[in-house]
């Protein structure tokens, strides 16, 4: 079930299209976390500390790609970032509700499957 929290994972994936994970607690750089992505476990060294309730990157993503959660797209990426950073608006850009994006649409250089 997309959403549910197991036992033992410290981040929450929504969606399996998703690639980001909500930190359940406070995450310390260098931890290794767990946690499920469509009944897959993943493990994710840390990079950064994360906040409660902030995003943490479950792969690589390169600059200027769709960022997923909740299985849609909730900005992109404003520079590279590397599995187990912290992602949050130092590095991703909103687009939704943006007139200045209106109209552009997303080519497939700007889109990234999970």
């Amino acid at each position: 079930m997309a959403g549910q929290i197991t036992a033992g994972a410290q981040a929450l994936v929504m969606d399996p299209r998703d690639h980001v994970a909500t930190a359940i607690r406070e995450l310390a750089a260098g931890e290794s976390i767990t946690c499920y992505r469509g009944g897959e476990e993943l493990q994710v060294k840390l990079l950064d500390p994360v906040p409660f309730g902030h995003k943490v990157a479950l792969q690589d993503l390169p600059q200027g790609v769709e960022v997923r959660k909740y299985g849609e797209v909730i900005g992109r990426t404003t520079a590279p970032i590397r599995a187990g950073e912290h992602v949050h608006v130092h590095n991703v850009e909103g687009i939704r509700g943006r007139g200045d994006q209106a109209g552009t649409g997303t080519t497939s250089e700007g889109s990234l499957n999970a």
